[in-house]
């Protein structure tokens, strides 16, 4: 150990310091108030043993009173062996500017290197994710990709839902669902026994890793999702929380179902859900229909993301 600190791999025990700690790095408001959320998420991941399953490092630095400085959080990607993904990485503000970032960050890229990755992403390894990237307001984690050797790849983007009393977001949603009702469309909360209908219809309507947001969506606390069938038959679902609790998506309406108002509904009784739970506004992460959003809750882009990707 130098005289500054020292770097080891992160275990449960330290996981309530890495809370702590995020809680006072994380500089937007929004990330620090579910800092614990963020960090007990990223840790919860399937194990390597089983088909989705995740393998995942952890490494903190210290120094000689074994006070945290800062930590790193990552993981291989689920359908893609060979990436590796930085999923957090803090500092605390007082210990900055002393060379931890850096050093963090090149234990995380030997350590995904050990485990078989050849490139690493700065971009949210979902359906367990924080971020879907490095907002571009924390210019100091843009500043340290960029030296070290990261080139940005994407652009992603968030949009918040106010959910203020008398918010767009937060419309009744009683005349449209009667008006379902009478095209036979009945629009409910879904419950655990839905889940693998809910999976079958995401994994054959829209793939990728919506099915495992969805089921993980379900049972959840401060979390949950809805759904609309017919006859049996799953229209549409949109869920919330399984990433953090302020967070909605994913949603999906099928290609027969579009037009019907389904989509609206669904989002904005997510919404109703989110605000009972306390939140006074939502991030639609990750978006992609912006006028559907914009139109459906009165939604606006905010949060920006850079994605970056290194080859090892």
């Amino acid at each position: 150990m130098d005289a500054e600190f020292a770097i080891r791999e992160l275990t449960d025990d330290d996981v309530p310091a890495v809370v702590t700690l995020c809680a006072g790095a994380l500089d937007l408001p929004e990330d620090a108030a579910e800092a614990a959320e963020i960090v007990l998420r990223l840790r919860e991941r399937p194990s390597p043993e089983s088909p989705a399953g995740h393998r995942t490092l952890g490494y903190v630095a210290f120094d000689a009173e074994d006070a945290v400085l800062g930590a790193v959080l990552c993981s291989i990607a689920q359908r893609d062996p060979g990436t590796g993904h930085v999923d957090l990485i803090a500092v605390r503000p007082d210990a900055r500017r002393r060379g931890i970032g850096r050093a963090l960050m090149v234990r995380a890229e030997a350590g995904l290197a050990g485990l078989g990755a050849s490139e690493v992403l700065l971009a949210g390894n979902s359906p367990y994710y924080a971020w879907p990237g490095v907002d571009v307001r924390y210019t100091p984690a843009v500043c340290a990709a960029m030296a070290l050797g990261y080139e940005q790849d994407r652009t992603a983007w968030n949009m918040t839902a106010d959910l203020a009393p008398g918010s767009a977001a937060l419309r009744e949603t009683a005349t449209a669902e009667r008006r379902l009702a009478e095209a036979g469309i009945t629009v409910r909360l879904a419950h655990r026994g839905d889940i693998p209908r809910l999976v079958e219809f995401a994994d054959r309507t829209f793939g990728g890793d919506w099915p495992s947001e969805v089921a993980d969506s379900i049972g959840r606390d401060r979390a949950g999702c809805h759904l609309a069938e017919r006859d049996g038959e799953i229209l549409g679902f949109a869920a919330y929380g399984s990433s953090r609790p302020s967070w909605f998506g994913p949603m999906g309406t099928a290609a027969a179902a579009e037009g019907l108002g389904i989509g609206g509904v669904l989002l904005r009784r997510c919404l109703a859900d989110q605000h009972a739970h306390g939140h006074s506004a939502a991030q639609i992460g990750w978006v992609g229909p912006v006028p559907f959003y914009s139109g459906a809750a009165g939604a606006r882009i905010e949060r920006v993301f850079f994605l970056y990707r290194k080859q090892l």
